[in-house]
């Protein structure tokens, strides 16, 4: 969307530091959040603890709820900042108010609820029609397609990543990450270094999981 325009409301400045919440699951809404600097992952702790991360949000995105404007709207999911980060805070009147008296703002902002609804449709799509499989492997494919360097060998995603947290992007344990990465690793797919993965053959991954060619800003982690 325009984030000029977006930038021109009333807005306040928040800092945060690494691993500090903007918002937690059940806290009532205030606003919208825009990104200036650093990272938010936006996560989900199930019933049973296990840790489940749905994005990661930079620089120049919006970090909000779909429910903003629905009777008395809470959150329900965590957002935690990855590295120092500094958001910008809209609230919902000043929100509300700008949307009324823009109708091109209001368009854009109808858009960035739709894409967001989509992003997320098409991840537990991947999961529900593959399984674990299809959860790592199309989990790889939107990190490349937001944080990909090329390489003359491949694709490095240029974000470091423990094991656990990419188990965490697809909703399954360390362990059996462990042993899928080991195995695309054999395989010559992936390899590992210093946190980073280089990856050799996308094309294996997307006709493992059948990939439909979502356009891009559909097929990314944040």
């Amino acid at each position: 969307m325009d984030m000029k325009e977006l930038l021109s409301v009333r807005h306040q400045v928040k800092e945060l530091k690494k691993d500090n919440y903007l918002f937690r699951e059940g806290d009532a809404i205030g606003g919208v959040y825009i990104i200036r600097s650093g990272k938010i992952q936006i996560e989900k702790v199930t019933p049973n603890g296990r840790e489940l991360t749905l994005k990661i949000c930079g620089p120049g995105q919006l970090v909000g709820e779909v429910t903003l404007f629905s009777d008395r709207p809470k959150y329900m999911l965590d957002a935690r900042a990855v590295e120092d980060a500094v958001c910008l805070h809209i609230s919902i009147d000043d929100l509300e108010e700008a949307l009324l008296s823009n109708a091109r703002l209001s368009v854009a902002f109808m858009k960035w609820m739709g894409i967001d609804q989509q992003k997320t449709q098409t991840k537990f799509r991947d999961l529900m029609l593959h399984g674990k499989k299809g959860a790592l492997y199309s989990t790889l494919i939107r990190l490349s397609n937001s944080y990909g360097v090329k390489k003359e060998n491949g694709v490095l995603i240029d974000l470091v990543l423990t094991n656990q947290d990419l188990a965490n992007f697809c909703g399954m344990t360390r362990e059996v990450v462990n042993r899928m990465l080991a195995e695309l690793k054999k395989r010559g797919v992936l390899t590992l270094s210093e946190g980073k993965i280089l990856l050799h053959d996308i094309q294996h991954l997307k006709e493992e999981t059948n990939c439909e060619d979502c356009p891009i800003y559909l097929c990314k982690i944040d």
